[in-house]
């Protein structure tokens, strides 16, 4: 996974709420097996199109509906690395971690003023070591994230990385005992 430290770009604005998965990723799109190239199909019903910008912004309740993960792999690859929104489905919210989209919430009136600046075509910044988006001469804004989450995504580490990178130390001195233990679990390669 492509780590994310910052990302400079103009944003889309999507102000609808309850966007559902089967909005972002049509569910006859599920035949597709490869995860490369679904950008292609991302709001496939919809005439509204993120065109390569990195930073979307949502309306509330953004990802909801069904747990498939392909949505998040379509707005992955048309471009969108941050998505930011009032609120987001709970398994789409982890489905963007686990992918590397940083998915921001902020309260409503911020995010509506975030649409406004969308609309004007302002460059937006996302900071993810300072926690924090600037969009055109407006004021920074912070936001927060869980610090393992917000680690998984600077450091582009996928579920087993973040164990390895958090436990190693302890798997690697269980592995030691145990083969002192159990010998017999570790065949030496002939």
């Amino acid at each position: 996974m492509e780590p994310f430290i910052r990302v400079v770009g103009r944003a889309a604005s999507l102000a609808e709420d309850n966007i559902d998965t089967d909005v972002i990723y049509p569910a006859r799109f599920l035949t597709i097996t490869a995860r490369e190239g679904l950008g292609a199909y991302a709001f496939a019903d919809r005439a509204f199109r993120p065109n390569g910008a990195p930073v979307l912004v949502a309306g509330s309740n953004f990802g909801c509906g069904s747990s498939r993960e392909q949505a998040v792999w379509a707005l992955s690859g048309c471009g969108v690395r941050c998505i930011i929104a009032a609120g987001f489905g709970e398994i789409f919210l982890g489905n963007c971690i686990r992918n590397g989209v940083l998915p921001v919430t902020l309260d409503s009136q911020t995010v509506a003023l975030l649409h406004r600046a969308a609309q004007a075509g302002d460059s937006f910044t996302v900071d993810l070591q300072a926690c924090t988006i600037a969009a055109g001469g407006r004021p920074v804004i912070g936001f927060v994230l869980p610090e393992p989450q917000r680690q998984a995504l600077l450091n582009g580490w996928d579920e087993t990385s973040a164990i390895l990178a958090r436990d190693g130390t302890l798997i690697d001195a269980f592995e030691r005992r145990q083969r002192g233990e159990q010998p017999w679990l570790y065949p030496e390669a002939d």
